[in-house]
């Protein structure tokens, strides 16, 4: 689109550059027009009309007419107009780019959520299978009831069903990365980073600071959009100007009764002509007058518009800003509560085997830990996709 632009507005430049048109002609006239002349004319009798044909029977030109437009108001806009229309198209790319950014990071993060959980619910699984082997001996031993057996045996399948689901959802995920990156969806990628190493990339210490609203994206296409309704006023004010253009014509033409225009012998005729074109409107039944006030509204209008786009933007900046904040104090939160929940599984682990703790307890510990688990890996997740954010909407990112 911003390559088009370019070359659209040389374009509209060429248009006021001197045009070169040539032309060749031939004509032949297979029955030649009659004209009647009064016949003492051509030594006939006075009073009666003679027949005669005027001109060759064949005829031959090539002319050559150069076009050079001296003054035109509109031409003088469109020059104005097509410098903007390149500033929209550059900052419409530069839009898109940002969106690209953000879902590829949404779709990457994604991806790592999907390989870690996995990773995760095998390692839950292994412990699992350990525990319900172990308890089931104890039980065939009768140190044990077989309720504790059929506890351990509940979490064992609830894991396993989790990690089916996210395997499936890897999948998507992988997919779905492909497509933001523009690729084959069953290209194969291998994915070199991890999720916390991501994440304390995208921890920056202290508030952000302070977005210039001006030198967002969004700012910028509201503001070129105000600037393309200014000249669309100009444009038809433009229009109850006079223009004025020039053309210099230079050519030769031949007349013959047989073709015989290609011979040595062959005469041709020189001509040249100089003119110029003004062009004054002088009425429009107020139509000018109409287009120009209807300019002037959606001019008022894209000012408005501006207007309401720096203040959405301040509340989006600000509200995308504390959402960052709260994701990575959340994430100081999850990791400190994952902690907790290990030990206290483990202990439960312990207790159970020693006959201290029930078979409750301890699923309710495992579970307790399996939540915190995946709340962490959200965790990481959040404070990724939030600065991704907070980055597309401030325009910067160069901190990623």
């Amino acid at each position: 689109m911003y390559q088009q632009q370019k070359k659209q507005k040389w374009e509209t430049i060429a248009t006021g550059l001197p045009q070169i048109d040539a032309e060749v002609n031939y004509q032949n006239f297979l029955k030649q027009q009659v004209s009647v002349v009064p016949a003492e004319i051509i030594g006939g009798p006075a009073g009666q009309l003679a027949e005669v044909i005027f001109g060759a029977k064949q005829t031959a030109s090539a002319t050559a007419t150069l076009r050079q437009l001296i003054f035109d108001g509109s031409y003088l806009v469109g020059l104005q107009s097509a410098k903007v229309f390149l500033e929209i198209s550059k900052n419409a790319k530069t839009k898109t780019d940002l969106q690209v950014r953000e879902s590829v990071i949404n779709a990457y993060g994604n991806v790592l959520l999907a390989e870690e959980s996995i990773d995760i619910l095998k390692s839950n699984i292994a412990i699992l299978e350990k525990n319900v082997f172990d308890i089931t001996k104890i039980y065939e031993n009768g140190f044990e009831e077989e309720e504790s057996v059929e506890q351990l045996k509940i979490t064992l399948t609830n894991v396993k069903n989790n990690l089916a689901k996210t395997i499936r959802l890897k999948t998507i995920a992988y997919q779905m990365l492909n497509l933001s990156l523009g690729i084959d969806f069953n290209t194969n990628l291998k994915l070199t980073d991890n999720l916390e190493n991501l994440t304390d990339k995208n921890i920056i210490l202290g508030s952000p600071s302070e977005a210039d609203v001006t030198s967002t994206i969004d700012y910028k296409i509201a503001e070129n959009d105000k600037v393309a309704k200014g000249l669309l006023v100009k444009l038809e004010k433009s229009k109850a100007l006079p223009s004025l253009s020039a053309f210099l014509n230079g050519g030769y033409s031949s007349f013959n009764n047989e073709f015989s225009f290609l011979d040595e012998d062959n005469k041709w005729f020189a001509s040249s002509l100089l003119g110029f074109s003004l062009k004054v409107p002088l009425f429009s039944s107020l139509g000018r007058t109409a287009a120009t006030q209807r300019a002037k509204i959606n001019l008022e209008k894209a000012e408005l518009q501006l207007t309401e786009t720096e203040q959405r933007l301040k509340l989006q900046i600000n509200s995308a800003k504390s959402d960052y904040e709260f994701a990575i104090q959340d994430f100081g939160n999850k990791k400190e509560n994952l902690g907790l929940a290990k030990r206290i599984e483990a202990k439960n682990q312990t207790k159970f085997f020693e006959g201290v703790a029930t078979s409750f307890d301890l699923r309710q510990a495992q579970t307790q830990l399996y939540t915190i688990q995946q709340e962490y890996l959200q965790s990481m997740l959040n404070v990724i996709n939030t600065k991704a954010k907070l980055e597309t909407l401030t325009n910067d990112i160069s901190t990623f």
